[in-house]
């Protein structure tokens, strides 16, 4: 199904959890609400379940307003499958009970639920456990459990809140590859609300950034980490190495060199974030001159920390130096400029 916020606004007493948010989400779309905690994610999940109802606005299913008063419609009558972060799942039913308990709820017979049940179960992979209990399950074998149990009734909207916070993050990459896997393969309409960014650019066809209460920037994960409209935007999908300078002549001059600063007014205070994935370390004698004064080995990467001369932190460089440079050494530093974003100072 097609879902859509028009102007929705929702207060719980003195504090406005959102300002004014409108969405449009398409049938099959996989959508991300992104953003720290209290933003107003969570908020906008509720409503669109129907837990909640909407101080003002509307929460649109195919066009028609379910939130308004004498349009409202129940949770239950919405076809919205839902996934908790705590996977709520009942402790004394077993996988396959669990599974079927909303099946049960619309009326199918026993026969017809069981079977339904134990379809969702082998989609996600737990056919061998169908009656088993949630306490005998691991972390991510219950999120898959919740999963099945939200996908069986074949809702035409899903909706997941933090679905992989509990779980280590091995087990994430695994759990949430399959949860993909399985949206595209259902085809439902799903949001899913998270505060981590590869989440959601992994998962997401696109990502909805929020903060306080306010809708910052919708895009695909490609262009919201290429191109983020604000200082807050690209923070949220890069540590970046944040340097200030004056813009003169079109460029922000710093201390690792002239960076284009289009669009912003000549003498304006600015801020240059060097990605640290983007500078690529070379021999001394070659490009900017500094010194290697921490390495971390990290698998694929290095993590390694470079004094620059007239700066006075340490830049942080992600690189695979494959053990030819040794802490203290000196080396030389390329940063391409199309890979460093230039903000105004004091912007968010």
């Amino acid at each position: 199904m097609a879902l859509g916020f028009d102007g929705v606004t929702q207060r719980f007493g003195a504090v406005t959890a959102l300002k004014n948010v409108s969405l449009a989400i398409e049938p099959g779309e996989i959508v991300a609400l992104l953003g720290q905690s209290g933003c107003g994610k969570t908020t906008l999940l509720r409503l669109a379940a129907g837990v909640e109802r909407p101080s003002a606005g509307r929460v649109l299913l195919e066009g028609r307003d379910v939130s308004s008063q004498g349009s409202f419609v129940e949770p239950e009558q919405r076809g919205v499958g839902l996934v908790f972060q705590d996977y709520a799942l009942f402790p004394h039913l077993t996988v396959r009970e669990n599974v079927r308990f909303g099946l049960n709820r619309r009326g199918e017979s026993e026969a017809s639920a069981d079977a339904t049940a134990l379809r969702a179960i082998a989609r996600v992979g737990l056919a061998d456990l169908a009656e088993s209990y949630p306490h005998m399950l691991s972390g991510g074998e219950q999120q898959r459990v919740a999963l099945a149990r939200a996908v069986a009734p074949r809702p035409g909207v899903l909706l997941m809140d933090e679905p992989f916070s509990n779980l280590d993050r091995r087990l994430r990459d695994v759990v949430r590859d399959e949860t993909a896997a399985l949206l595209q393969e259902t085809g439902a309409t799903s949001i899913i609300v998270t505060h981590d960014p590869e989440d959601a650019m992994r998962i997401a066809d696109r990502i909805v950034l929020m903060r306080a209460g306010e809708i910052v920037q919708i895009g695909t994960g490609e262009s919201l980490y290429r191109n983020p409209g604000s200082l807050f935007a690209a923070r949220f999908f890069c540590d970046f190495t944040e340097v200030h300078g004056r813009v003169l002549r079109g460029a922000v001059e710093t201390p690792f060199g002239r960076f284009p600063a289009r669009g912003l007014p000549e003498g304006c205070e600015a801020v240059a974030c060097i990605r640290p994935h983007a500078i690529r370390v070379v021999p001394k004698g070659f490009c900017l001159p500094g010194r290697l004064v921490s390495r971390r080995f990290l698998g694929e990467v290095d993590h390694l920390l470079i004094a620059v001369d007239g700066f006075e932190r340490l830049l942080s460089v992600r690189a695979s130096l494959a053990g030819l440079i040794a802490e203290g050494d000196d080396v030389g530093l390329d940063i391409p400029t199309d890979e460093v974003l230039v903000f105004p100072a004091g912007s968010t």
